[in-house]
């Protein structure tokens, strides 16, 4: 049995905040995160015991502060605290076998070292690779709108394609891809999928740490098993072979063929570039087993007093990366402290004020969305198969990571999408003396990495908030370092553990921004909507006789 912990007397008021705001306790906040990142959930990953735990504690937790179950329909009319997500799990059975042939020399290639190659998810149970031709791809890229292709006319079936991380707008900060702005084309989920429609037998992603956002040691781990949705053809979606490779091993490749690793970027940053055979061949044996299974979404709804049928969803994802390899110190446990726990008990904390001030006019969907670490894939299915329609979602408003270091005079938003959610938490910002500042590192590609994102690809106006980047001790300056920091040290690391050194004023802030904006969206007419020139504003508009 999981004990719920009951609220605590302390209120944190902080001083920009008028005095009508809502209330927030910075000791329920701290006590469900400590409680949600302890070892005793197993690092909550999807189809484990561990997330399992985790949605025994959501669930209990929204019907102790009076939510509503909100999840998947009973045959008797009632509705579940959850919504299943059906998912193709495959594991190695064994280690891969992996070696590169260069120069005539077949060098062996350490997994998680050299290469880091996922458990394949393409639905075969064996993959065997012999002497397949390696071909750099430039960034894998295709995009005929822009007049662009890494591939032209040159065939790579049955071929293993080495590319780019990000777009080919990221060394010099111009161009044809938005600029330092990373398009989904930089985004490796991308680049997955375009090699797989265009039928090669694999892909390899060079890692470097500055253009991917974070270091090797993020996806160097939990490699031998994969999550995917069910597909009916998934050898449409993924190729048999799958992965990144370290870029001291890319620089080995390209100085064999002639070529250093700096040139062969230059190249493919000009609209000229065509594939190049590398000289080199790849050998690689996996196996694995496949098995479906239910991970979950958690879902409470606070029903709407007068328009029930129109809703605001606040989103952020409930699972992490589970147990893995021992780190330096022994610890085996990716505990997701900041990366979500953090963000689950800003919505247990949300829920409740809303909870006790008995909702608003339209309803009010709080939906802990799993299977994020493996591709955003709860949020996926929920898009796919809306408990509520979408062309009658108001908005989306997700929070994934909420600063823990103390309140800022700022606030972002991850990406640069121009939306009218945006103009409206500028608005609700500004009345608590805090200004907007554009996503501080646009090229990480942060917009196309939380749970908002399939939302916005449906059409629903959605945006993924973050803290901000000039906080109220030490500016700018102190707000980089953190986040420096966070990325070497703790971003999908088992250090990322809850902290009596936490200074929480900063969520309690935040919540009282977000509080605003969805009281005055949940108590109003409004439908916020994307920009004119936004890629999301067609797919919205084509719905718009439903909001009618």
């Amino acid at each position: 049995m999981i004990r719920l912990l009951a609220a605590t007397s302390a209120i944190a008021l902080v001083a920009s905040v008028p005095a009508a705001a809502q209330e927030f306790s910075i000791e329920r906040i701290d006590q469900h995160i400590r409680t949600i990142s302890d070892d005793w959930f197993e690092g909550r990953a999807p189809g484990t015991p561990g997330e399992d735990k985790t949605v025994a504690y959501l669930s209990g937790a929204f019907a102790s502060i009076g939510l509503q179950p909100g999840g998947d329909l009973r045959e008797d009319g009632s509705r579940a605290w959850t919504q299943d997500v059906i998912l193709n799990r495959s594991t190695m059975t064994q280690p891969p076998q992996l070696s590169i042939t260069i120069d005539g020399e077949e060098v062996a290639m350490v997994q998680d070292q050299d290469l880091a190659v996922r458990a394949p998810v393409n639905g075969m149970a064996r993959v065997e690779l012999d002497d397949v031709p390696l071909v750099f791809a430039g960034y894998g890229t295709h995009a005929p709108e822009r007049d662009w292709s890494d591939f032209g006319d040159v065939d790579v079936t049955g071929k293993v394609i080495v590319v780019l991380v990000n777009d080919p707008d990221f060394e010099g900060g111009e161009g044809d891809f938005g600029g330092e702005a990373m398009t989904y084309y930089g985004r490796w989920t991308y680049k997955y999928e375009e090699a797989a429609r265009r039928g090669a037998a694999g892909v390899l992603v060079i890692h470097e740490t500055e253009p991917a956002s974070y270091p090797w040691g993020v996806i160097s781990n939990g490699n031998d098993v994969t999550l995917d949705i069910v597909r009916e053809d998934p050898g449409a979606a993924h190729t048999a072979l799958q992965g990144w490779m370290h870029v001291d091993v890319a620089s080995r490749l390209f100085e064999a063929a002639g070529i250093s690793y700096e040139e062969a970027k230059a190249m493919a940053q000009r609209r000229d570039f065509r594939p190049m055979e590398l000289g080199a061949t790849i050998d690689a044996t996996l196996v694995s087993e496949s098995e479906h299974i239910a991970a979950m979404n958690v879902v409470g709804i606070l029903p709407g007093t007068t328009r029930p049928d129109e809703h605001i969803l606040f989103t952020g994802h409930h699972d992490h990366l589970g147990t893995g390899e021992p780190d330096e110190t022994g610890d085996t446990i990716y505990n997701g402290a900041i990366d979500n726990a953090a963000g689950l008990a800003f919505m247990i904390e949300m829920a409740r004020a809303f909870a006790e001030n008995g909702g608003t006019e339209r309803s009010l969907v709080f939906l802990a969305v799993g299977a994020e670490e493996s591709g955003l894939l709860g949020a996926r299915y929920y898009a796919a198969n809306p408990l509520y329609p979408l062309e009658t979602t108001v908005g989306v408003l997700n929070v994934d990571g909420p600063g823990v270091h103390g309140p800022t005079r700022d606030f972002s938003i991850s990406g640069s999408a121009r939306l009218g959610l945006l103009d409206i938490l500028t608005e609700e910002a500004a009345a608590r003396g805090r200004s907007y500042s554009a996503d501080p590192n646009p090229a990480a590609g942060s917009f196309f990495r939380s749970d908002h994102f399939p939302f916005a690809q449906a059409g629903v106006p959605a945006v993924s908030f973050r803290s901000g980047s000039d906080m109220v001790e030490g500016g700018t300056e102190r707000a980089a370092e953190i986040a420096a920091t966070y990325a070497a040290e703790y971003y999908h690391q088992q250090s990322d553990e809850w902290s009596p050194d936490w200074d929480l004023t900063g969520i309690v802030n935040d919540a009282q921004l977000i509080y605003g904006v969805a009281e005055r969206l949940g108590n109003s007419t409004e439908w916020p909507n994307w920009s004119e020139d936004s890629e999301f504003r067609a797919r919205r508009d084509a719905s718009a006789d439903a909001r009618d």
